[in-house]
């Protein structure tokens, strides 16, 4: 049977659930993280007049299947966390699916691998997450990563690699520092909607002065 719950009790129940997933996280994609993008994803839904409860939906629910932290898990194919979810709370079919088609296209997947949105519902959800990749939660983030997964803050000796396919990109295992130029660097001019666009300008040049501060503390150059 469709949902009988309003949307507003969706999205409650949907949080307090992903919540209870993930509040213990060290890896930087803990609740905080999650509630971080969903916020955002709010704000520019409302930016750029997208459907509020397929965009909360999806920001709640886009790392419960995350390959970071699902290894096994293709999320080009199949979102058991997320799709297992979606059926219990009895969402309409049909919703399941735009929901599910939204969080596949969440994910950054390397510096030579193109994400295009096929909605401004999933521009919105990625430009949330993304947003919160970069800046001072972004750097945060980053090495919070790095140590969880037992990465060297920086291999000066090292060089970024531009993964040129997602598989290349889910199997790196460098330097925290070189993940900047993988990833968090690029995506300033990735992002799809205005609003996301002016934020990021922000955030990008404090991760470039972070840079700068680090390279000058270690006495190195890249």
């Amino acid at each position: 049977m469709p949902y009988t719950m309003n949307h507003q009790e969706v999205v409650s129940r949907t949080a307090a659930h992903v919540k209870s997933l993930c509040e213990t996280d060290s890896t930087g994609h803990d609740w905080w993280h999650i509630y971080r993008v969903w916020q955002t994803a709010k704000s520019l839904a409302e930016a750029e007049r997208a459907n509020l409860f397929l965009v909360e939906m999806a920001a709640l629910l886009h790392d419960t299947d995350d390959w970071k932290l699902a290894p096994n898990t293709n999320i080009e194919t199949m979102l058991p966390n997320a799709s297992g979810w979606l059926e219990s709370i009895n969402l309409s079919e049909m919703l399941q699916h735009e929901v599910l088609h939204i969080i596949k296209q969440v994910s950054f997947k390397g510096a030579g691998v193109e994400t295009p949105t096929t909605s401004v519902e999933a521009a919105v959800v990625q430009d949330a997450d993304r947003l919160d990749a970069i800046g001072a939660i972004g750097i945060a983030r980053a090495f919070a990563y790095g140590g969880a997964k037992s990465r060297l803050l920086f291999n000066p000796e090292g060089q970024p690699t531009m993964h040129q396919s997602f598989d290349e990109y889910k199997q790196s295992n460098g330097d925290t520092i070189s993940h900047f130029y993988e990833k968090l660097l690029l995506l300033k001019d990735r992002m799809n909607t205005p609003t996301a666009k002016q934020l990021a300008q922000q955030r990008h040049k404090f991760m470039e002065q972070f840079l700068e501060h680090f390279y000058g503390e270690w006495g190195a150059k890249r």
